[in-house]
């Protein structure tokens, strides 16, 4: 079998269980459908993986194969192919796309056994990925815009999957709306690249010709800002509503509304990392316009530092994971924004392996404890749960950044490009850090309140705790064995170059990102050392606080600081929307709905149109009276009226 054809199956094998399922899905049965949802996932990383190794086969200069399907558009110079395009980059996330899938595919099996909808929860989730993968293969900007949109349509659908209850329906709109903002900066930043190839007589947006043309979007202006300043901004807001970077994230812990194994699949291994991918693929602009880098970088960072912050508070399992999520993602646009590409994407890969190994064991522990989610109401289950407790122990581990395990290895390869890179600086690698410190205190504080000291629940409550049946563990061993070893997938350089050991990650993404941001620098022992450093400090406070000093988080307003009260609070800013943009929305609405709506598009444009044709056709239908007499008078005087016309006329 070709590559081509292997890489349209790659994409296809989803849609058509989204097909079979979403049409068919009632006639063949509920459990069917869940097992045809993982069959078509199991096909479709088998696929991945053996397109992957065959583009292992060939040299490195020509690790680029497309699978053109049919032209989508036509028109005028722009011509738009239906085509995918398998290198590197696109190779490295299908496989985190099928392969975590699959995973969360088959954990659903367990978790969605007794829900009435779990024909449409597969249909649903078979179709993110789809898009999903069209996004990550998508050989021009529509393509992946495509795929973009999807899966934010896709997220709408699933994060309001219990639309029976208004707050879960009104998360789902929350995130729908809030990306269709970014989505608009995107399609402004495609549509500027267009016309500056366009302006030339060539114009194209598929990414090889725009790679192909840079020199012009390099020479073209947006009155007096460089087009590829303007483009990479676009396209960089864009990214913040997809990938929950500031001003754009507060849609993702309201999304943690739909069931657990979506949280897992979109918002912490595929979805949200859509910007961080896209950033990546378009690493030629943003080397062009280095004044959004910095504020890449920047951004990045200060989401990680603000999303921690709230991290530390929260007190629902999930909203902690959520705000996590948030903090991480920040840090994979640290990396880019500094030129860490290859950072940037391992940290990508390691977070799937262990952020949806935590969202998966949160649902293992809320299916355990019978829907409970606080955090205050657990504790003890360690022996309960020895599963899901040593599992969740090791994805903890890997998040806080101790060695040896696969989040230390990347986000110490990012604080080391924020330092070292020529786009980095001191101040980006200090807000790194203590992000760092905040992440392993948080997590750890989750872990301990969750697993660890005396039970806090009811003793009935208590005695129905039960570990979850092997459908969801055995996904959860599986991610938990790749958060361990993931960090072999790219080892830090010295270590590497000690041992004879390959940098995988590095070496397969050269022909992709062939200028490394930074050579191993002397430091790098040193500054691995810090790396540790901050992640024990953080692990050992929380323990101290929470393990030793039994510390519960308390509700009471009174007993709280003005700092926790604060970040408990996520800092108002959904409140400062709301005062200043939902209100004055809805109060437009409603005046729009009043004077305007009913008196003039009621009254005026959807009244008055047929209230004239009535009687318009009143008077025409008089005519029509069967009566031939009158046919023979109004035949006769237009005949007259005729030949009296043509007289005038030709004399």
């Amino acid at each position: 079998m070709g590559l081509e054809t292997l890489i349209a199956l790659v994409v296809l094998l989803p849609l058509a269980g989204a097909a079979l399922n979403g049409f068919f899905g009632q006639l063949h049965g509920k459990r069917l459908s869940g097992y045809l949802a993982c069959a078509v996932m199991a096909a479709s990383f088998a696929c991945a993986a053996s397109a992957v190794a065959g583009l292992s086969g060939l040299s490195p200069a020509s690790r680029s194969v497309t699978s053109v399907l049919y032209t989508w558009m036509d028109a005028s110079s722009l011509r738009v192919e239906m085509a995918f395009t398998l290198d590197p980059l696109s190779g490295v996330m299908i496989l985190v796309v099928t392969g975590v899938g699959f995973l969360i595919h088959v954990y659903s099996l367990g978790y969605m056994a007794h829900d009435d909808g779990r024909v449409r929860y597969f249909s649903y989730l078979n179709l993110f990925v789809f898009f999903m993968l069209v996004l990550v293969l998508g050989a021009s900007m529509p393509v992946m815009f495509l795929g973009w949109e999807g899966v934010g349509l896709c997220s709408y659908l699933l994060i309001g999957f219990w639309f029976e209850d208004a707050a879960k329906a009104t998360a789902g709109k929350k995130a729908f709306l809030t990306n269709r903002v970014g989505d608009m900066f995107f399609a402004l930043g495609m549509f500027s690249l267009f016309w500056a190839t366009y302006q030339a007589g060539s114009g194209t947006l598929a990414f090889a010709g725009l790679k192909a043309n840079k020199h012009l979007i390099e020479q073209a202006t947006v009155g007096a800002v460089p087009l590829a300043t303007f483009a990479a901004l676009c396209l960089f807001i864009g990214a913040t509503g997809k990938s929950a970077q500031i001003p754009l994230y507060v849609w993702l812990p309201d999304a943690m509304a739909g069931p657990t194994p979506v949280s897992a699949l979109i918002h912490a291994a595929t979805m949200v990392t859509a910007g961080v991918y896209m950033v990546a693929r378009m690493s030629w602009l943003y080397q062009m316009a280095p004044g959004v880098m910095e504020l890449v970088a920047w951004i990045g960072a200060l989401t990680a530092l603000f999303a921690a912050a709230i991290g530390l508070a929260a007190t629902d399992i999930k909203k902690v994971l959520a705000y996590s999520t948030i903090s991480q993602l920040g840090y994979m646009f640290l990396g880019v924004g500094v030129g860490g590409y290859v950072a940037g994407i391992f940290h990508l890969v390691t977070h799937a392996f262990f952020k949806g190994l935590l969202f998966l064991g949160a649902g293992s522990v809320i299916h355990g404890c019978h829907g409970n989610q606080d955090i205050r109401k657990m504790g003890g289950l360690k022996d309960k749960m020895p599963w899901t407790f040593w599992t969740f122990l090791v994805a903890t581990w890997a998040i806080a950044g101790l060695p040896p395990f696969a989040g230390f290895v990347s986000k110490d390869e990012i604080l080391y490009e924020a330092y070292n890179s020529p786009h980095g600086s001191l101040a980006l690698w200090l807000a790194g850090v203590v992000a760092a410190v905040m992440t392993a205190f948080y997590m750890f504080r989750l872990f301990t309140l969750t697993f660890l000291g005396a039970p806090r629940m009811g003793k009935k409550d208590f005695d129905h705790v039960h570990e979850s049946p092997a459908v969801m563990t055995v996904p959860l061993a599986v991610l938990a064995g790749l958060s361990a070893v993931g960090g072999a997938l790219n080892l830090p350089g010295g270590i590497a170059h000690a041992l004879h050991l390959p940098r995988v990650l590095s070496d397969w993404l050269a022909p992709v990102f062939p200028v490394e941001a930074t050579a191993h620098a002397s430091n790098e022992w040193a500054l691995m050392g810090a790396s540790v450093l901050v992640a024990l400090a953080g692990t050992l406070g929380a323990l101290h606080v929470y393990y030793r000093q039994k510390t519960v988080p308390v509700a009471d307003n009174a007993r709280l600081t003005v700092p926790v009260r604060m970040a408990r609070d996520k800092f108002y800013v959904d409140e400062a929307y709301d005062i200043l943009i939902v209100k004055p929305v809805r109060g437009l609405g409603r005046f729009l709905a009043g004077p305007i709506d009913k008196r003039v598009i009621d009254r005026v444009l959807a009244e008055l149109p047929p209230a004239v044709a009535y009687w318009l056709s009143a008077r025409v239908t008089s005519l029509q009276n069967g009566n031939v007499q009158a046919y023979a008078v109004v035949l006769f005087g237009g005949t007259v009226a005729i030949l009296a016309y043509l007289t005038l006329y030709l004399r």
